[in-house]
């Protein structure tokens, strides 16, 4: 798609590696790299995972280009908080699971896409951080919202208000990151979590599996049981459901077409 995210594709799955040295920032350039990206990712019916990390091991993404800041005023800066959420959320809504394999510094904006992903691998020598409020700013693509979803909201709300920047095993003592890896094997346990996806599950099934969790979060309980029922029921339409019920009952391993 870019030079600045680059995607490589192997069997269902697509790796997204943001290139952009020396701290892979998110300038304008590859934002716009990435918003193009997932639009192309949503629209490819053979995906079943993706990972998104940083090139190199020094950074994942060590935030924004604070060199863009300068210059915003207050309509500027909406729009171009908008334009993250906006980017970030489409992410969040790829219809397969997103790993973000973490490596190095995730601050800021970078915290913020990991934030966006679905499971989170971080490798004992990243550091992870939402450092806006030292700049005097907020974070604004989707921090503040995601981050007390994720962790427990006062440790949240410290977080944020101090920018305090902590290391792999605490992010992993809170829940922020959900597997803590030896440096340089990010990737690899995130392909290891991958091949499990593509390997052994229901394409349709995992697709509607991430709606019914991603849908239920934003809805009362009972809201969300309709919507885990709906889901359930669109699946049982489905070959996939019926040889996956053979297959368990004549014990060999499923064969599903997606269908």
């Amino acid at each position: 798609m870019s030079d600045l995210v680059q995607v490589t594709r192997e069997e269902g799955l697509a790796l997204v590696t943001i290139n952009n040295p020396p701290v892979n920032a998110l300038n304008r350039s590859v934002m716009e790299a990435l918003d193009r990206t997932f639009t192309s990712l949503h629209e490819d019916p053979e995906l079943r995972a993706v990972i998104v990390t940083g090139g190199g091991e020094k950074a994942f993404v060590a935030g924004a280009d604070i060199s863009e800041f300068p210059a915003l005023k207050r309509k500027q800066g909406e729009e171009l908080s908008y334009r993250g959420q906006r980017i970030f959320q489409k992410i969040a809504d790829c219809p397969v699971p997103v790993i973000a394999a973490v490596n190095g510094y995730a601050l800021g904006g970078g915290l913020e896409l990991a934030l966006a992903c679905d499971i989170r691998v971080v490798a004992e020598n990243a550091r992870l951080g939402l450092p806006e409020v030292t700049l005097a700013i907020l974070p604004g693509y989707g921090g503040t919202q995601r981050l007390p979803r994720t962790i427990a909201p006062g440790r949240a709300k410290e977080l944020i208000f101090t920018g305090e920047m902590i290391e792999a095993a605490e992010a992993f003592r809170l829940g922020l990151a959900d597997h803590l890896v030896p440096a340089g094997e990010a990737v690899k346990k995130a392909r290891e979590i991958a091949a499990k996806i593509i390997k052994g599950s229901g394409p349709l099934a995992v697709r509607l599996a991430k709606e019914a969790v991603n849908g239920g979060l934003e809805l009362g309980l009972e809201e969300g049981f309709k919507l885990e029922a709906s889901l359930f029921g669109k699946l049982c339409d489905t070959e996939d459901k019926d040889e996956g019920a053979r297959a368990f009952l004549e014990k060999r391993a499923p064969q599903f077409k997606g269908k």
